[in-house]
């Protein structure tokens, strides 16, 4: 476990050091100010407008920081031989991979929920307290569906370059709303081809569950089964993916 938050907190500094990092708090703090400059032109629709946009922006924050840093976090220390200093330690591949993982959600986690904290205080200003309890719920969704994605981040760095690792994650963030809809449509389809679209459509992420954005902003929450659902589902694909990635790195020859 020591080496595990070792790794996690060597990770999380190096991210916190990266300017890509402030790039997208940056962008993320200008979402926030955008949407709350456009309510007085929403036609009375200005507070549902600044809790849509304002995890619209959130979840970005997220995404951008898991494919910017996470794509890159091994890969990197290949590239450098650094990854051998860190191994020769009493630091198995396997805490190296979760390590990597657990400093990676912390840096995605810490930008999420401190942008989330804006939007409380904006959210609250415009709607009362009553918005805060499902503006809290949604952001534990967001940043529970991009530590998922963060496992997957980590596999795809751990087994290609960060450019195909990159094309991999934002294909797999991209299809993960849609997996309702491939089943729908692999229903249409015929023989082999209905049955491969089915099997992916359950063996990708299926972060539609973690999407809370339509109904809060109507100052709407989810019900607790439902978080605990998705909250365990988060948990199962992280620990599979992370166990995929363990396998893989273990097999592979560092030069």
């Amino acid at each position: 476990m020591s080496a595990i938050l070792a790794v996690a907190r060597s990770t999380f500094r190096e991210a916190v050091r990266d300017r890509v990092l402030f790039l997208v708090l940056g962008f993320a703090a200008a979402a926030l100010a955008l949407s709350k400059l456009l309510a007085p032109i929403a036609l009375g629709e200005g507070p549902r407008i600044t809790v849509d946009l304002g995890l619209s922006a959130i979840g970005l924050i997220g995404i951008a920081i898991v494919v910017l840093v996470g794509t890159q976090l091994v890969h990197k220390e290949l590239e450098r031989r650094t990854i051998h200093v860190v191994l020769s330690r009493p630091v198995s591949r396997t805490q190296y991979l979760v390590g990597k993982w657990a400093g990676l959600t912390a840096t995605m986690a810490a930008a999420v929920f401190a942008m989330a904290i804006v939007l409380m205080a904006i959210g609250a200003s415009m709607r009362g307290p009553a918005i805060l309890g499902p503006l809290a719920q949604a952001t534990l969704m967001i940043a529970s569906a991009n530590a998922l994605l963060a496992a997957l981040a980590v596999l795809f760095s751990s087994l290609s370059t960060p450019v195909l690792s990159i094309a991999y994650t934002m294909g797999i963030y991209a299809t993960g709303y849609w997996t309702a809809d491939l089943r729908a449509f692999a229903g249409q389809m015929p023989g082999l081809v209905g049955t491969l679209m089915r099997g992916a459509s359950y063996v990708l992420p299926n972060l539609e569950l973690f999407n809370l954005r339509s109904q809060v902003a109507h100052g709407e929450g989810a019900t607790v089964v439902h978080l605990a659902l998705a909250l365990g589902y988060a948990a199962a694909y992280v620990a599979a993916a992370l166990a995929l990635a363990v396998i893989a790195f273990e097999r592979r020859e560092l030069k």
